[in-house]
């Protein structure tokens, strides 16, 4: 395909992934602002008023950050994981398959829709922690670096669920037992210098603390972990899965009948 048609494919996934996270925003997006603010309301403002600061802040300082990255880790996921389902359940995306559309615009295409809305949540998360506390910013480029790779991370590997499920049920079995129990132990509401010394190390295996600490070091300028592996470890989150995509999608691995 030449050059301008591959853009002119691209831009019109990425538009109707866009248009449905809009036009669909009392499921895409209005739930997740709910429940972070109740989380902001309950964990921060009822509990997190009975916890000493952590590292010279507040609890509901230490907190915002986790809670804007567990919502745009689930909804990057959830959006990509869906869409690209629902694809392969109604047959339309063996009409893009048939196609010259390159496997990587595809791949792309998707990914933009849970890019975009994993981002486009984040931003109300922060909106909505205002109304709690003041935010600070220590370092803006760390903070967009990790937003922009995690959202990413986790669109990547929502395409890479929904390539393999075969059944509506399993698009929810990876953020069910896997996503959502990782994400919680990832230090959205604790440090782990809080652990006892066996539960600080089996926590430096789960790769959701270095993304939850990585983008609280952006706001807070405090970490339990090194900020520049997590950053690494991202970008070959990226590359992997985004390789991975494409060796599935080209054997035509999951996709074929």
């Amino acid at each position: 395909m030449e050059i301008k048609k591959k853009y002119i494919t691209l831009r019109t996934i990425a538009d109707k992934e866009v248009k449905r996270v809009l036009r669909l925003w009392p499921q895409t997006l209005l739930p997740s602002a709910i429940t972070m603010a109740l989380y902001f309301l309950i964990f921060g403002q009822f509990i997190g008023s009975q916890v000493s600061d952590i590292g010279g802040f507040s609890y509901m300082e230490f907190i915002v950050s986790g809670i804007v990255m567990m919502a745009v880790i689930t909804n990057s996921f959830t959006n990509v994981v869906s869409t690209f389902f629902m694809a392969k359940f109604v047959k339309s995306l063996e009409e893009i398959l048939v196609s010259p559309t390159p496997n990587w615009v595809i791949i792309v295409g998707y990914s933009i829709g849970g890019i975009f809305r994993g981002l486009l949540v984040g931003i109300i998360v922060i909106l909505i922690a205002l109304f709690f506390t003041s935010l600070q910013i220590h370092n803006i480029f760390i903070i967009i670096a990790f937003i922009l790779l995690v959202a990413t991370v986790f669109s990547l590997g929502g395409l890479l669920n929904a390539v393999f499920a075969k059944k509506f049920e399993q698009t929810a079995l990876f953020p069910i037992f896997i996503l959502t129990p990782l994400t919680f132990l990832g230090g959205v509401f604790y440090s782990i210098s809080m652990l006892p010394v066996f539960w600080q190390k089996l926590s430096l295996l789960n790769p959701i603390l270095y993304m939850v600490n990585g983008f609280r070091y952006g706001f807070l300028g405090i970490s339990d972990v090194n900020v520049w592996i997590g950053f690494s470890m991202l970008v070959l989150l990226v590359a992997g899965l985004f390789y991975l995509n494409l060796y599935l999608l080209k054997k035509g691995i999951g996709l074929k009948t």
